[in-house]
């Protein structure tokens, strides 16, 4: 085990490393920027959970001055740092089995700045390991697509999708996307500087996503498609329309996260059957009681797991 230190701990990711770091007993620090030291909570950690994430608008601003902060500090305490990895370094003209074997090609704002920031960790010589996912199932309402856009309309027997039905999408449950995190951490001494591993997580169309979804709630449901209209009429005046516009072909576009990088450095891991994953990203969306523990702070000791 060891020390890691949470960068963004109260983010959807951060708040899932938190809990998994803390449950495999390793000791745990949440970074408070108001009151902290970047260099100085660095010293004495083992690994650096880079999940600070700027919204869109404010990435072209942000993200290369966190990314040399965290670099800067990792560098001097000797610490590895895991940053939880997108799709949209690929970019829209990629094939659509995203992996480690495909070049990063992304030509959009978005993409280039995730190809950016990871290449100037390439660089740094800091060891760096990259967990690259789909969109994110989550156990609270943390802002993301699933529980802002698609799950809401389930109280009304609806499931909302913003692309093609019948294209295949990535989704990464997060309580399982952040223990295979930790089982990375344990192994880090043994992987090469860089490591860019793809979760596979779950692949679904929106008719796969449908029937997870009723069996979760026991009912039928049917499938509503989500009107772009109004994002395309706000863009002149909403800065982050732009940017949902930019990413829509991801969508549209089949693809699936390869299983072969994560496989063989993980090859016992087990995910969450999809059901009960779905049963918990659902609950929080329609105001369901969860008994899943949460964590609400830096941990001085690890929770206890049952």
């Amino acid at each position: 085990m060891g020390t890691v230190l949470i960068l963004g701990g109260t983010g959807r990711f951060g708040r899932n490393a938190a809990e998994a770091f803390w449950n495999a007993s390793w000791k745990v620090t949440l970074f408070d920027r108001k009151k902290d030291d970047l260099h100085m909570a660095a010293q004495g950690a083992d690994v650096i959970v880079h999940g600070w994430n700027p919204i869109y608008t404010d990435w072209a601003r942000d993200v290369p001055k966190l990314t040399q902060q965290v670099i800067d500090a990792a560098r001097s305490s000797g610490t590895t740092v895991m940053i939880p990895g997108n799709v949209y370094v690929y970019g829209a003209d990629a094939p659509g089995d995203f992996g480690p074997h495909l070049p990063h090609t992304a030509q959009n704002p978005l993409g280039q700045i995730r190809r950016d920031m990871e290449q100037t960790f390439r660089d740094s010589g800091v060891p760096t390991i990259v967990l690259r996912a789909g969109d994110f199932l989550d156990t609270e309402a943390s802002g993301n697509w699933f529980d802002q856009i698609i799950a809401p309309s389930l109280n009304k027997g609806r499931l909302t999708y913003p692309g093609a039905f019948d294209a295949e999408h990535a989704w990464a449950y997060l309580p399982d996307m952040c223990r295979a995190l930790v089982e990375l951490a344990e192994r880090r001494e043994m992987l090469p500087q860089f490591t860019d591993v793809t979760f596979p997580g779950f692949t679904l169309t929106a008719h796969d996503l449908l029937a997870l979804c009723e069996q979760a709630m026991g009912q039928s449901l049917r499938l509503k498609r989500m009107h772009w209209l109004p994002i395309q009429i706000a863009r002149p005046f909403w800065p982050l329309a732009k940017h949902l516009l930019e990413m829509r072909y991801l969508w549209d576009k089949p693809h699936h996260l390869s299983s072969e990088s994560f496989d063989t450095l993980l090859p016992k891991f087990r995910p969450t059957d999809p059901v009960e994953a779905m049963v918990q990203a659902i609950s929080p969306v329609l105001k369901q009681d969860s008994d899943r523990p949460k964590p609400n702070g830096a941990a001085p000791r690890p929770a206890q797991t049952a």
